[in-house]
């Protein structure tokens, strides 16, 4: 389902040369990537810490053999747009919304949603499910011993 909330994405598939140059710049500098310059000519230009943290999370996905996603989104949401990000229905995002769950405004009378607000949901959910498998795993290890 695609939507004409963000330009189209450019995905970028990682050969296994581009992995182990990847790779091999990450082990380099010790994991993290902190500042970047480019160069460009004679010229050289400090990366802004933004950027730069945007190419270094470019550099690990690769590392690991993972595909990037290039993309926009608009600084607001409509809530078709916001669901779709989401992974949930529009209905849903609808009851988040009301029960004050995930944070809207009003343009009229649609419902828009912060893009950024949006991500750090995701990000936050994302975690707790990662942090839900991580104790069922724990709680399985432990039902092993017995």
């Amino acid at each position: 389902m695609t939507t004409h909330a963000h330009e189209p994405r450019t995905a970028v598939l990682t050969h296994a040369r581009a992995r182990r140059q990847a790779h091999d710049l990450l082990e380099q500098v010790g994991g993290r990537v902190e500042t970047l310059s480019v160069e460009v000519e004679s010229l050289t230009a400090p990366v802004p810490r933004e950027l730069t943290d945007v190419i270094s999370r470019v550099l690990e996905v690769m590392a690991q053999g993972g595909t990037v996603v290039i993309g926009s989104l608009p600084d607001e949401l409509t809530t078709t747009a916001a669901a779709e990000q989401l992974g949930v229905s529009r209905p849903t995002l609808m009851r988040m919304i009301r029960d004050g769950e995930i944070t809207a405004h009003k343009v009229g009378t649609h419902h828009r949603l912060r893009t950024p607000d949006v991500l750090a949901f995701k990000r936050k959910r994302l975690e707790r499910q990662r942090q839900a498998f991580e104790d069922l795993r724990a709680l399985e290890d432990e039902l092993d011993m017995f």
